[in-house]
């Protein structure tokens, strides 16, 4: 009972889009989230979007977090971005390298997230609470496990005050990260990020591209429902549900919804764990 939550958003593409955005917002906002993020595309591609969302959020009273990636940036429109964001009362930056646009080198003047982190507490100090990414798993893009341990070891020690992972479905690779972090001196929170399953085709898909692993046991279950969506659900809510009561038990900080813009699943999860 009583475990922090925060659900995570991508700004809608459409009228139609932030009009369905605004109706799943309400339903999750009856759950008292301590904030909602919203994310950003490849360079950047989406900051206007993800700016309205933001403000959006924060004109119904919810406290929103902006992701801030730095890929392309320099130190010029960062300046400009923080404070376009401290006018607009975000406290909350979710602080990423970002993924390259297609076709687009390594410009700007930040090249790792830490840099970004460093950034932004020296020319902002205090004014914002600052996360950064985890993987559990191991980031798809790194050297070697030990080289992403480093990394993000660097990302907190320029100044992170708390961490959200990629999603995951094996618990011990969680608790794994947390105690291989707390050895390098990274003792900042980590709040496990969430992915509900409710379609099997763009769980894989997503995975396959981020480096999220789906176990064995919950692909070939998966593959054997076929396009039966009812079956596929009722699964992914047991699995889900079962992850997360393992991960409260454990007394993890908080829990962090990626939504998909979507209330249902998310919902009925944590009416499942209120009971449990």
């Amino acid at each position: 009972m009583g475990l922090p939550l925060s659900f995570e958003f991508f700004p809608p593409k459409t009228p139609e889009g932030a009009q369905k955005l605004r109706a799943v917002r309400q339903q999750l906002y009856a759950q008292k989230p301590e904030f909602c993020s919203v994310t950003y595309g490849a360079g950047g591609s989406t900051q206007q979007g993800t700016f309205d969302t933001v403000g959006e959020i924060l004109a119904e009273g919810v406290e929103a977090a902006s992701h801030f990636s730095c890929i392309g940036a320099t130190q010029a429109s960062v300046r400009e971005q923080l404070a376009t964001l401290k006018t607009m009362g975000v406290k909350r930056l979710v602080a990423l390298r970002g993924d390259l646009p297609s076709g687009f080198g390594v410009g700007g003047e930040f090249h790792h997230a830490s840099d970004l982190v460093a950034f932004i507490r020296e020319e902002t100090g205090r004014d914002f609470h600052i996360e950064v990414a985890a993987y559990p798993e191991v980031h798809p893009q790194a050297r070697s496990p030990e080289a992403d341990l480093q990394a993000y070891a660097t990302k907190v020690k320029a100044g992170a005050d708390s961490a959200i992972t990629q999603y995951f479905y094996n618990s011990d690779a969680y608790f794994r990260f947390v105690d291989d972090a707390h050895r390098l001196g990274a003792t900042v929170p980590v709040v496990p990020g969430i992915m509900p399953i409710s379609s099997s085709s763009q769980l894989l898909r997503f995975s396959d591209a981020c480096g999220a692993e789906i176990p064995r046991w919950i692909r070939l279950r998966l593959q054997a429902y076929g396009d039966d969506i009812d079956s596929i659900k009722a699964f992914g809510l047991d699995v889900v549900t079962d992850l997360c009561d393992q991960l409260r038990n454990a007394g993890v900080p908080a829990l962090h919804f990626y939504t998909m813009n979507q209330s249902a699943t998310t919902l009925e999860i944590v009416k499942r764990l209120r009971l449990g």
